[in-house]
């Protein structure tokens, strides 16, 4: 028995029976082989409401069931421009149209898929676009995210490991969504509640990697997908009162970081970059671009909580190593823990410079205060000179950094950093030895400091006094904490021209 009249324009063997196989024609013939085949039945009149003649533009057989199917059809050189779509689950016997002119599907179908995993998740793409239904084929909506445009949707292939959707467009490239996951979790229950997390796969901690360019001038490239964790959720209604707002929290309950959410309904993606903020660097003559990010966390795993006014959700995150990497867990550890000495070894030289800043400032204020040939203004003025060249000996002053050849304590450490949290595996001997000595060498410019505190300022606060000028006051480690949550903010301005008056 001959397979088709003309040709043969789609075809589909069974996930689960290589002996089942379905074939399409560009006449409207669909036909059947259950025997690998042997033998064929066709099923074509089978199809109540379809045109005549319809091209058979897909099949795609059931994951689940064997006698499933599904099969698009193009009646669009018919001057017909409507979406036809069947389902049948005996082999053909009986064929249920899956859209009609409620469902409000635009444009002629090229293409249906049934999901890998969720059989009530069907996809479809037309000459406008792509649509998707969660509940079988009874209803559809529009995708529309990732700024996907109106454009016709030729073939779509769903990747069994990464759970992406590929999507092959006329004339726009390939497209692709990134982990449908949270579209095979929206089930009824979930879409009756009014807000709540969505699971998603598992959350890796990407090496970076570079490969180079191979292509010339004239190749086209989309952006690689997000390396920082997805955090998935679903709101029934647009978040209108009150605050909505997204948290991680460690191990021990402590929130590590805050992330930006969106307050539309529907499904949402927040992104968690897994570091920390980065750290408080001292001021100085060029930017510590090395340190502009902070360490990444450890795997393991973290709570995600989202305020949505006054109810809170909560989700589990599981961070998960490179299966890549050539380090051990241990290794990283110790990468993490020489990483956050670091840090706070730069927060405790940005408190050194800023309690050293005060009192210059404050001293090069107070000698503005006062006639020029006042003999206190000269002292004040000398003072400021002993304290800024204190402050030399942490940071550079002069632009350029090491084309200069003026390189402190603050860019060797700050360079240090860069090399820590760049890469992940064990640090070298000499990494751990010089982050020591370079905390020493600050401890020994912190105790120099305030030697001269305790030398120096009781005397000149007294003859401040005499001039009826306020004394100056070194900042303390409690009121800088108080800024430093908030680099630049109000309150640590304030606290600058407190110490500049």
């Amino acid at each position: 028995m001959s397979v088709a009249l003309t040709t043969i324009y789609a075809i589909c063997e069974a996930p689960k029976n290589p002996n089942l196989i379905w074939v399409g024609t560009d006449d409207g013939n669909v036909q059947v082989t259950r025997d690998g085949g042997k033998t064929w039945k066709n099923v074509t009149n089978n199809l109540k409401g379809l045109p005549k003649n319809a091209w058979v533009s897909s099949i795609d057989a059931g994951h689940f069931a064997d006698g499933t199917a599904y099969a698009s059809f193009d009646t669009h050189t018919f001057g017909d421009m409507r979406p036809y779509v069947y389902k049948t689950t005996d082999f053909g016997q009986t064929w249920t149209q899956l859209i009609g002119p409620s469902n409000n599907v635009k444009g002629y179908s090229h293409v249906v898929k049934e999901d890998l995993v969720n059989r009530d998740l069907l996809f479809v793409g037309t000459e406008a676009g792509l649509w998707i239904s969660l509940d079988g084929g009874r209803g559809w909506a529009q995708y529309t995210g990732g700024d996907f445009p109106n454009v016709a949707v030729r073939d779509l292939a769903i990747h069994p490991c990464d759970r992406d959707l590929v999507i092959a467009t006329h004339g726009r490239g390939i497209w692709i969504i990134d982990d449908i996951t949270p579209l095979r979790a929206l089930t009824p229950a979930t879409l009756a509640k009014e807000a709540g997390f969505i699971d998603a796969r598992e959350t890796v901690q990407q090496l970076p990697a570079f490969g180079g360019w191979s292509n010339g001038n004239a190749a086209f490239a989309g952006a690689n997908p997000t390396d920082e964790a997805v955090i998935t959720y679903y709101q029934q209604k647009r978040h209108i009162f009150g605050d909505l707002k997204i948290e991680i929290l460690d191990s021990a309950g402590k929130v590590i970081a805050t992330v930006p959410s969106s307050k539309r309904r529907g499904l949402n993606r927040a992104t968690w970059p897994m570091r920390l903020g980065p750290p408080r660097v001292p001021t100085a003559a060029s930017a510590a671009f090395a340190a502009s990010s902070g360490p990444r966390v450890m795997p393991g795993t973290y709570t995600v909580r989202m305020t949505k006014d006054k109810n809170v959700y909560t989700t589990r995150l599981e961070v998960r190593l490179d299966p890549r990497a050539k380090f051990t867990l241990v290794d990283r550890k110790a990468n993490f823990d020489l990483s956050m000495k670091i840090y706070n070894l730069l927060g405790d030289m940005t408190y050194d410079v800023d309690r050293i800043n005060g009192v210059r400032l404050g001293l090069e204020s107070r000698a503005a205060k006062l006639p020029a040939g006042d003999p206190l203004a000269a002292r004040l003025r000398q003072a400021a000179g002993q304290v800024d060249d204190l402050r030399r000996k942490i940071v550079a002053t002069k632009e350029g950094g090491a084309i200069t050849g003026e390189e402190r304590l603050r860019e060797f450490l700050t360079n240090l950093y860069g090399d820590m949290v760049s890469y992940e595996g064990r640090p070298s001997q000499m990494q751990v030895d010089r982050t020591d000595a370079i905390g020493r060498e600050l401890a020994d410019v912190r105790r120099d400091f305030e030697a001269w505190i305790a030398r120096e300022l009781p005397g000149i606060n007294a003859a401040l006094a005499e001039k009826q000028l306020p004394p100056i006051t070194p900042l303390t480690r409690t009121d800088w904490e108080k800024t430093a949550a908030v680099p630049g903010s109000k309150r640590a301005q304030e606290v600058v021209d407190r110490d500049r008056w």
